[in-house]
């Protein structure tokens, strides 16, 4: 197995890059942030990107968790890839992988600054900071399971070719706002939020009234706290039950806002009018 290795800061445009350096250099498989990736799918791993810390983001990426290590050996045992490009923010970083995952030392280091512009790396690095977006090397379709909720986007990378004659690519990626990140600037006011919540849950047959929600976050995402009023003799605690995860599954498809909580309480029961 041939190992390549990609060196560059947090932010600087690795991720965005490294389809096009594995397409030069005839390189099937990438491991990135915690992912074993070929082509246009994940086949094994789990996103550092998803962690809700950043120190458990960098224990993912470099794969402390032996059950995340033995799941990405497993793989590449049954791949036997001929060759495999780590992404990494230092020599040491991938030095590490390879020996948690006991796969050669890289017979080659490419360093960012060696495929990107100082202008494309300042930009990268500006957007990382200002916008808290990173980029995944992966179409978004592929990543919809792994990043339910966490505000998607498609990115087509136009890469121009070495010379005149060599064709230019179009490499599809995906911009996520990981776990760790995601209390910066919502794209959704709370009052938007607000009125889907309530037109979720006014959907629901046996729910009366909907009081409005409170809107309040933490580190993992939005806390939605409800009060109804639901009709007598209704299973009360099977149809709060339904309405949380009818409201977390709803709005996270909607608004692209992770949800943490969804609190909710029957504040009144409602008797039946007379006839």
């Amino acid at each position: 197995m041939k190992v390549y290795a990609l060196i560059g800061a947090s932010g600087s445009g690795k991720s965005h890059r490294a389809t096009l350096v594995a397409y030069e250099k005839g390189i099937e498989y990438i491991i990135d942030d915690g992912l074993l990736i070929k082509g246009s799918q994940v086949l094994a791993g789990r996103s550092a990107k998803r962690e809700n810390t950043k120190i458990g983001a960098t224990k993912r990426a470099i794969f402390t968790d032996p059950e995340h290590a033995i799941e990405v050996k497993e793989a590449l045992r049954k791949a036997e890839p001929e060759s495999i490009l780590i992404l990494g923010t230092s020599r040491r970083m991938v030095e590490y992988i390879t020996r948690r995952l006991k796969i050669p030392a890289p017979l080659e280091t490419i360093l960012i600054e060696d495929i990107a512009s100082p202008a494309e790396i300042t930009q990268a690095l500006e957007v990382r900071e200002k916008k808290n977006r990173h980029v995944i090397p992966l179409p978004t379709f592929e990543l919809e399971k792994e990043f339910p909720g966490y505000l998607l986007d498609p990115l087509k990378a136009f890469f121009l070719g070495k010379s005149k004659a060599a064709p230019a690519r179009i490499m599809e990626h995906s911009i996520v706002r990981p776990v760790y990140s995601s209390l910066g600037n919502f794209y959704l006011s709370t009052n938007v939020v607000e009125q889907i919540t309530t037109h979720i849950v006014s959907g629901f047959h046996d729910v009366v009234k909907v009081k409005k929600p409170a809107i309040n976050s933490n580190n993992n995402g939005l806390i939605i706290n409800l009060e109804v009023h639901v009709k007598y003799g209704v299973n009360i605690p099977g149809l709060l039950q339904n309405i949380q995860q009818d409201v977390k599954k709803n709005l996270e498809n909607l608004t692209g806002l992770q949800i943490s909580k969804v609190n909710i309480a029957a504040r009144k029961i409602v008797l039946p009018t007379g006839r």
